[in-house]
């Protein structure tokens, strides 16, 4: 009896889902159908998707690099202003990670346009009789797929360590919260460091995307 429910539960569950995801399909559609009636072809959409996400990471550099200049200041003050830097890092502190979820929201924007635009470009290669044509279409998706896969693939790369470094970054904020002394500063020091290096990395995997974007909208 038990197991039965649990079956029809699971099913209803995995059909509301899949209800979920046609009606978003759906949605997608007629967005692009709007945009279609205007001249925007989901090219176009793709290559100003790709621009943005460029945008989103330049500015969640520039606020992983402040939230760190505003850590370091923290370090080098007297136990009476303590209390007004603290709220300068964890102001530092929130923008980063709005900006970090906004990178997050971006990649996962470009990620269902790509797909739908593969979709769509295979669909009507499938369509073209000219055996001439049909190659040349094939060799410029390919190429295209190819130099997004790899833009892609560093995208991924830089947003996965953003989480650790904001994860390290909420602990000393925390920390510093429970603890405004001067003997709390000298616990955090030696982590400060490590934070940096990270942020280093970071920077380094967000430029490398950044140029890998650059490539790619040379190709559109």
């Amino acid at each position: 009896m038990f197991r039965s429910l649990l079956l029809m539960t699971f099913a209803i569950l995995t059909g509301a889902l899949g209800c979920a995801g046609k009606v978003k399909e759906i949605a997608r559609n007629a967005q692009y159908s709007a945009y279609e009636a205007i001249g925007i072809e989901k090219r176009d959409l793709f290559k100003k998707q790709v621009a943005e996400v460029k945008e989103a990471q330049d500015d969640s550099k520039e606020e992983f690099q402040d939230a760190l200049s505003q850590l370091k200041k923290v370090y080098g003050v007297d136990g009476g202003s303590l209390e007004r830097e603290y709220r300068k890092l964890k102001s530092s502190y929130d923008d980063a990670h709005e900006e970090a979820d906004e990178v997050r929201a971006d990649i996962a924007r470009l990620s269902t346009i790509a797909e739908d635009l593969f979709r769509e470009w295979d669909k009507e290669i499938g369509e073209i009789t000219s055996a001439d044509l049909r190659s040349k279409s094939v060799s410029r998706r390919d190429e295209t797929r190819a130099k997004y896969g790899a833009y892609f693939s560093q995208l991924k790369t830089s947003e996965t360590r953003m989480a650790p470094v904001l994860k390290k970054f909420n602990d000393q904020v925390l920390y510093l919260k429970h603890n405004l002394n001067a003997k709390a500063i000298a616990g955090l020091k030696s982590e400060a460091s490590k934070i940096e290096s990270d942020i280093s990395v970071l920077i380094q995997e967000m430029n490398q995307s950044i140029q890998k974007a650059d490539d790619l909208i040379l190709t559109l």
